[in-house]
């Protein structure tokens, strides 16, 4: 009997293959898609260039010593233009975001909404992208070294705080520790 056995594994290839066609990265557009790694990156980068503008104009405005100056209306109309140039972006990415997983960019709008705006970043934070292309095209590029690091700044800085509330207090205590039996030892010896 030359039957094949019905428990035999399959022998037709089941792993995924990887596109050969990506499409290309817009940031500054509402088409295309943006993976989850892309996205976290960029985001990052955008808030660490507002607080790097944001530090730049208050060193500024304490060393020139004349702060009526530096909050005129000219100034602060600028700064309300940064503020809505990096909401207009945040807007972008998240649309082009939602489009890596076959959602419409509409549902950005929930970013206006209190408490749908945390349902839609950690949608955003936690959807796989669609395999191979979708209606909003060809899947993204492989991320870069770049957009890599940027997106570990969030989870190396929350390492890095929890590392510190733990070691500070904890060197204190040794500290005084230290301090107390110190005092000890020098109160003790006969002179």
């Amino acid at each position: 009997m030359t039957s094949p056995s019905p428990y035999q594994p399959p022998r037709g290839a089941i792993a995924p293959t990887a596109p050969t066609r990506y499409g290309e990265i817009h940031p500054f557009s509402h088409r295309g898609r943006l993976g989850r790694v892309r996205y976290i990156g960029y985001s990052v980068g955008l808030g660490l260039l507002i607080n790097l503008l944001a530090a730049g104009w208050g060193a500024l405005a304490a060393l020139s010593g004349n702060q009526e100056e530096m909050m005129g209306p000219f100034a602060v109309g600028g700064l309300i233009f940064l503020a809505v140039l990096a909401v207009a972006f945040s807007v972008l990415l998240a649309i082009q975001r939602l489009h890596d997983f076959d959602a419409s960019g509409w549902w950005s709008a929930f970013a206006l909404v209190p408490l749908a705006n945390l349902v839609l970043y950690l949608t955003l934070l936690i959807m796989p992208g669609t395999q191979g292309a979708n209606r909003f095209g060809d899947p993204p590029p492989p991320n870069t070294t770049g957009v890599i690091l940027l997106a570990l700044v969030v989870p190396l800085i929350l390492v890095i705080g929890i590392v510190a509330a733990i070691a500070i207090p904890a060197y204190q205590n040794y500290a005084e520790s230290a301090r107390a039996a110190s005092q000890r030892a020098s109160s003790a010896q006969p002179r």
